[in-house]
């Protein structure tokens, strides 16, 4: 291949020109999210990173025109679980749409009928109290004059001081100024509850629960009530799912229920890993079977995932009976289900990763959807001719496509033979190639979570690196999701070592087989991935630099009140209870071994950030001042658990290539120098 002159330049690795700047990549940061049908209209948020980082609720009419419906700064987001959740429902009545919504701001409740003319109205008070009120996963109910939905409410300053119930909120704003205006629901026997689905009679409804120290993917269980003639819930009981039991080493497992609805028939079907993969079931209301009816049983593949936030949909009823399903094996297919015959059609199209938000209306399934070479967009399949197409947020190339990396998803061996899953991006540039002989740096990505994993999808972030003649490896080592429990379970009591020695083996298999070089090997991570990057340098002299972004470094502040009520006790299961093997929890954390850090790093961190709090990095700081490692940290007011705001992003972006140019030894002269302490 050869540029626009025709001319093919040789060039060191790192030194290559790329039209893929960090502004280009500050400007295509987020993904659609949360898409809903509002009458035959699909909605959205959408990211805003030149808005400061907000998220805009989007309006597609069906001719086809698209309107940003609520301006700056109304910003379209909740903080329920920290992580967030479905902040947004519509509807029509007849006085037409009604849209209610969390703005991020101040967490109340808004509800607003965009053509009536008026300005959205608080349905909700504020509060006082540690982090506020908070609503998550509403469910309009115009017919009660209600919005019932999932309430976060804290009861003192602590992160843990907070308890969660389904609740009901007036329409009509009376609640706006009085709490006690607002009906609770359920009770608050169990700490966590996603919102409520409610059955096609209107006489049931059901909903997700699981409690500490358990989180969502180790145990749930699906609750069940009888609505009565006022509105209320009577005969609450559990219907499906297992929390399972505590030990030393996390218990018997639980299973884990990620999602519910409920079918035409009055069925409910769920999504259990029960058998070892969450596979889609059917019980009765009542009970039935414990277990319930697997509806594709032969398939040991994923139908759904990690419950991070409340309200995602990887499965979705259709009006003629069969079922949308995103399905598969380190991957997320768009599939058709006839739960009758078990057969299961995939949608066709450059989508190889749908994000689990389905909606549907009549025959149409619309879904967000990204592949290898396409961002995120929002992508409609008419089910009658299984034509899929994409009406919004369509993807643009950037730059010239030429550009983008070609990945390949690899499967390498780790220690004692297991099998750990990763996507190679090696080096791509069409006017560049390296001088004979020369082998490229490649940059280690652990993604975050731990809990999760890195999808195979468009990232121009990726194509900055590679393009100017840097490789990168994503890792979905053990403990990573799409892969079956079994998969899932290995970091279970392992955390710091599994995930970084699962990292380690796919970077030293690329380096040993003549892919990488093996003395300029990078990590980097952010959440979690910032925690097995910190640890990685801490505990192997395979990386020449880190990037460490808004991480974990200290696990015993993290077990004694240091993070968010959701993941307090997430530790009980990543390394094992604090009370049996505390000084597990100061031997793992980098923030303890930080004498044994002497590969240059560069620390990131959101000032604004609760979940892996500010104090971690600065304690990291302290740590290894004095010693001689080089290091670098940028620390971003205004931002929160991962940076949303373009600047932030730019500045991010530049500083570890300058890192990476500096360990590596190569030349950049068009990113400011990132000065080393």
């Amino acid at each position: 291949m050869a540029t626009d002159c025709g001319v093919m330049t040789t060039a060191p690795y790192g030194t290559w020109a790329s039209p893929v700047d960090a502004r280009t990549v500050a400007a295509h940061d987020g993904r659609p999210a949360y898409v809903g049908m509002v009458g035959d209209e699909v909605w959205w948020t959408a990211p805003r990173p030149a808005e400061g980082g907000r998220r805009a609720l989007v309006r597609r009419r069906p001719d086809g025109t698209e309107e940003t419906a609520l301006p700056a700064p109304w910003d379209v987001r909740s903080r329920v679980l920290e992580y967030g959740g479905q902040p947004w429902a519509g509807t029509v009545t007849d006085r037409g749409p009604l849209v209610v919504f969390s703005d991020y701001t101040d967490q109340r409740l808004y509800a607003w009928e965009p053509d009536g003319g008026a300005a959205p109205r608080p349905l909700t008070p504020l509060s006082g109290t540690g982090g506020g009120l908070r609503w998550a996963d509403p469910v309009p109910r115009p017919e009660l004059g209600e919005v019932w939905c999932v309430l976060e409410e804290f009861t003192g300053d602590r992160p843990t001081d907070v308890r969660r119930v389904l609740a009901a909120v007036p329409l009509d704003g009376s609640a706006a100024g009085n709490r006690d205006r607002v009906r609770e629901l359920s009770d608050d026997r169990h700490r966590f509850v996603t919102g409520p689905r409610i059955s096609p009679d209107g006489r049931r409804a059901a909903w997700i629960a699981w409690d500490h120290p358990r989180m969502p993917w180790d145990g749930t269980l699906v609750m069940t009530a009888r609505i009565t003639a006022e509105g209320g819930f009577e005969d609450i009981r559990p219907l499906v799912g297992a929390l399972g039991t505590e030990g030393p080493d996390g218990g018997a497992a639980g299973e884990s229920v990620a999602q519910i609805e409920w079918a035409a028939d009055g069925t409910l079907l769920y999504v259990s890993d029960r058998g070892g993969w969450w596979e889609l079931r059917r019980t009765a209301p009542d009970g039935g079977a414990a277990a319930g009816h697997a509806l594709c049983p032969a398939r040991q593949e994923e139908f759904g995932g990690p419950l991070w936030t409340v309200g995602q949909r990887w499965f979705l009823p259709l009006d003629n009976g069969t079922l949308a399903v995103i399905h598969g094996r380190g991957a997320a297919t768009l599939g058709i289900l006839d739960p009758v015959s078990g057969d299961l059609a995939d949608t066709a199209g450059p989508w190889t990763e749908w994000a689990p938000a389905l909606t549907a209306h009549g025959g149409r399934v619309i879904g967000i959807a990204a592949g290898p070479h396409r961002s995120y967009e929002i992508v409609e399949l008419d089910t009658c001719t299984g034509r899929a197409r994409p009406i919004a947020c369509r993807h643009t190339d950037a730059v010239d496509p030429a550009y983008y990396p070609r990945p390949r998803s690899r499967t390498f061996t780790g220690p004692d033979g297991r099998e750990v899953h990763a996507h190679i991006y090696p080096p791509h540039n069409p006017g560049h190639t390296a001088p004979d002989g020369e082998l490229p740096p490649f940059v280690v990505r652990a993604h975050g979570g731990p809990t999760s994993r890195a999808p195979l999808v468009l990232d121009l972030e990726i194509a900055y690196f590679t393009s100017r003649g840097i490789g990168v490896a994503e890792v979905n080592y053990g403990g990573s999701t799409g892969y079956g429990r079994a998969y899932r379970e290995r970091l279970r009591g392992q955390w710091g070592v599994v995930d970084v020695e699962d990292c380690a083996a796919v970077a030293r298999a690329l380096a040993d087989e003549g892919t990488a070089d093996h003395a300029r090997l990078a990590i980097r991570g952010g959440s979690a991935g910032g925690w097995t990057t910190a640890a990685s340098l801490a505990s192997t002299d395979l990386y020449a630099c880190g990037t460490i972004s808004y991480p974990v470094l200290d696990l015993t502040g993290w077990a004694t009140g240091e993070t968010h009520d959701f993941e307090s006790r997430y530790l009980e299961s990543l390394v094992g209870p604090f009370a049996e093997v505390p000084e597990r929890y100061r031997t793992r954390s980098p923030l303890h071994r930080a004498d044994r850090i002497t590969a240059p790093f560069l620390l990131l961190q959101g000032l604004d950030d609760v979940i892996c709090p500010p104090a971690q990095a600065e304690r990291l700081l302290a740590a290894v001042a004095g010693r001689g490692t080089p290091h670098a940290y940028l620390a971003f007011p205004g931002e929160a658990h991962g940076f949303r705001r373009a600047d932030s992003i730019t500045r991010a972006v530049e500083a570890e290539l300058s890192l990476y140019a500096q360990s590596f030894g190569f030349d950049r002269g068009d990113v400011p120098v990132l000065a080393l302490a």
